[in-house]
């Protein structure tokens, strides 16, 4: 059974532009090495929270969202560890709008049903 990564990123919106941009050379590169169900940026509709208790963030809904699929924990910590190794991922990692735009990251593992 695969291990499911979901990764929700809430970017700074006054930069959701340039990170569009930069997203649109690093899906594709990403896409290539890993088994990426699909990588999304938030299309500017008005999002939903309900239930019996909802609770907004601070920060708003996510507006990044990414899904990849793994054999196991194992298989997806390394990698992460090779990608921050590789030469290729740094010089497009260095084109990137800037770390400090990530007002919260969330990753979540999620067992295929």
């Amino acid at each position: 059974m695969a291990l499911i990564e979901v990764r929700d990123y809430h970017y700074d919106p006054d930069r959701m532009d340039e990170y569009r941009r930069w997203a649109a050379e690093a899906g594709p590169w990403l896409r290539e090495r890993w088994d990426v169900s699909g990588y999304w940026i938030d299309s500017g509709e008005e999002g939903q929270l309900f239930g019996a208790d909802p609770q907004p963030s601070p920060h708003g809904p996510a507006n990044v969202t990414w899904i990849i699929r793994w054999r196991d924990r194992a298989e997806r910590d390394a990698a992460w560890e090779e990608l921050w190794n590789d030469d290729d991922w740094n010089a497009l990692w260095s084109r990137h709008p800037g770390f400090e735009g990530y007002r919260q990251l969330s990753v979540r593992f999620l067992d295929e049903v």
